[in-house]
């Protein structure tokens, strides 16, 4: 059986993308509300706050269970769990309106973060099976606007529906929409999931020593689609069946695969991306916490409606990102591939982290500075610096899982895992303590150091880059999962 024409393959990928932009607004959906929240559930900012907190708890807790169920059963099953309880959870904390219980919708908040961890944890992974290296760069950036950039536009709707209509609807509507993006899920996305055999495997990973081999060309731009083999697959359109499973994957155990992140937090590659990726998204949960508290209150004292459409600016650097993150990868790739010879190599893609960079840090240090003084600079500089913010999170996300997809493929998965793990338990650790550091050194002094931290972190993409190619030899040669027994 061939191939899936790549219209049919995109057409897929865009469901995908669909129903997580619809999952992923369950993470900010409170931004605007935190402060009506806090007096309508009678509890502190910083309880509050917490909502989102053990939300982002949760996603980490739930993409440990279902990375591996993806990858015994196929991905297809847990996007239909995902979605079935994300309807719940939303109609539940939708619900909490009636009686204000705090504890309620702080349950149904964790719930909606397991329902949420599917998709997160394993879009980047289905490019993967969807395609091939030549044709992944716009397409991870696209998935990855879809997790992160999308949910930014989430606030802006949630300001006028809490202000119109009121603050629980906010929730229904995910639990309406999110019942036709499972229909969506169900009846037109087949499993992308697949057995591959070891000969069709021409990715890059530590797994093949050819990859290895300097004298092989792993990459050439004048005729990309001569890595295009036979899968074995099915046709994408021929009828579903209703049944989420269509047979096993792996033949590994349940409990080995649910074990297999753990060691990888000692890989150099996962490390890097994790705090490549992982903190830069926490920068932007912290702002999101906060953002509602720098407008709401003086000088400016707006309303939740006005609050929301603060987050306009966010969305705007999000698609922003993934236009920079999509263009330039493909140019610079191109350009290393002809002075390399024709050759590909997987740190081509670290060169991503350049405007990460430039972005992150003078988004981080110029909002801090504008946001700290908004009766002076007003609300349109620090949305400027915020729309900056999130375009470096979009290009830092889109390099580091390319760069492990590309790499690593063969644990490209439990990679994905280690990021989501770590990017949830970080924003955790930032949401817990966002309004105590915020009282105690103020917005300008905190961001200062953010950006500080996050200069310091996108330096280490220079070592990785330079020794990427001898880190990648030496795990294959000392395979982690092998040492630890999980392979």
């Amino acid at each position: 059986m061939q191939n899936w024409p790549l219209w049919q393959r995109d057409i897929i990928l865009v469901i995908l993308c669909i129903v997580s932009v619809l999952a992923t607004t369950a993470s900010p959906l409170l931004a605007a509300d935190s402060v009506e929240l806090a007096l309508k559930f009678q509890c502190t900012f910083e309880d509050a706050a917490l909502l989102t907190a053990y939300h982002l708890a949760g996603v980490g807790v739930g993409s440990l269970l279902f990375v591996p169920l993806a990858r015994v059963w196929g991905k297809r099953h847990v996007f239909l769990i995902g979605s079935l309880l994300m309807i719940a959870s939303s109609a539940w904390g939708g619900s909490t309106h009636m009686g204000y219980n705090y504890t309620s919708m702080l349950w149904a908040r964790v719930i909606q973060g397991v329902a949420l961890a599917p998709f997160e944890s394993l879009i980047n992974a289905c490019v993967g099976d969807l395609y091939f290296v030549h044709e992944r760069g716009l397409r991870m950036a696209f998935a990855n606007v879809s997790l992160f950039g999308g949910a930014f536009l989430t606030p802006v709707f949630v300001g006028m529906i809490a202000h119109n209509i009121g603050w629980w609807w906010s929730f229904y509507f995910i639990a309406i929409f999110m019942g036709g993006g499972f229909l969506l899920l169900l009846f037109l996305c087949p499993e992308v999931a697949y057995r591959r055999p070891d000969r069709l495997n021409t990715d890059i990973t530590t797994a093949s020593s050819e990859s290895l081999d300097p004298n092989t060309v792993l990459y050439d731009e004048k005729s990309p689609t001569e890595q295009v083999i036979p899968r074995v697959r099915g046709n994408a359109w021929k009828p579903l069946r209703i049944s989420p499973f269509d047979g096993r994957k792996t033949d590994e155990s349940f409990w080995k695969l649910f074990l297999r992140p753990f060691p990888l937090f000692l890989h150099p590659a996962v490390i890097w991306a994790c705090l490549l990726q992982g903190v830069i998204i926490g920068w932007t949960v912290m702002v999101g916490v906060i953002l509602s508290l720098i407008f709401l209150g003086p000088p400016l004292f707006y309303n939740e409606e006005q609050a929301g459409k603060m987050y306009t600016a966010a969305f705007i650097g999000s698609i922003l990102g993934l236009l920079i993150a999509g263009v330039y990868t493909e140019l610079t790739t191109r350009f290393m591939v002809r002075r390399n010879n024709g050759r590909y190599e997987p740190e081509f893609r670290i060169l991503l982290v350049i405007p990460t960079l430039i972005f992150a840090a003078s988004g981080l240090y110029g909002f801090g500075i504008t946001a700290a003084k908004v009766a002076r600079y007003g609300w349109l500089v620090p949305e400027v610096f915020l729309a900056l913010i999130v375009a470096s999170m979009v290009m830092g996300a889109t390099a580091s899982a390319q760069y492990l997809l590309d790499a690593h493929r063969d644990i490209a998965i439990e990679s994905f895992t280690c990021l989501i793990i770590f990017k949830n338990m970080f924003s955790f650790i930032l949401a817990y303590f966002a309004y105590t550091w915020v009282f105690a050194g103020g917005i300008e002094r905190l961001f200062i150091i953010f950006g500080s931290i996050e200069v310091a972190i996108c330096a280490l993409s220079l070592p990785m880059y330079v020794f990427g190619k001898i880190s990648r030899d030496f795990f294959h040669r000392h395979d982690l999962l092998q040492i630890f027994r999980l392979r």
